[in-house]
């Protein structure tokens, strides 16, 4: 995959001494052909929205250095700050274990929310349970 796409002169081989995939068969679609993108800042690891990408999407993000995808409710193509300016340009793609999920670091410029939030998880919790030790299962 093309990690920064000429962005900042930097390959992702370069960045993390892993050759980047060639071609997407790495990537697992599920049965309608779309795979989870989450969309990660770069400079701070914050999360800020997850997308759905098809094979044309996530081709597009590679070749543009801008994110692009794919719209389950309208059926078509978007790039993300195409009508509100807010852009997210491509600094790495990578994909999981199982090859069923993507993460892409990008650039973020304004909100990444359709709110106008920097990122769709802003002040939006579930309860929890948070004690981190372990049960005692004996």
């Amino acid at each position: 995959m093309t990690g920064n796409a000429g962005n900042d002169g930097n390959s992702l081989a370069e960045t993390s001494g892993v050759s980047p995939a060639r071609d997407l068969s790495v990537v697992t679609f599920n049965d309608v052909g779309l795979v989870p993108a989450i969309i990660q800042d770069h400079e701070n690891g914050r999360v800020l929205m997850m997308g759905w990408m098809n094979e044309e999407a996530l081709t597009r993000t590679q070749q543009s250095g801008r994110v692009w995808f794919w719209s389950r409710s309208r059926g078509e193509y978007w790039r993300k700050g195409d009508t509100s300016g807010h852009r997210q340009y491509v600094r790495g793609i990578e994909y999981d274990c199982d090859g069923d999920t993507l993460l892409i670091q990008v650039k973020q410029v304004g909100a990444a929310c359709h709110t106008g939030a920097r990122s769709c998880f802003d002040n939006r919790t579930l309860e929890a349970v948070t004690d981190h030790d372990e049960p005692n299962l004996g």
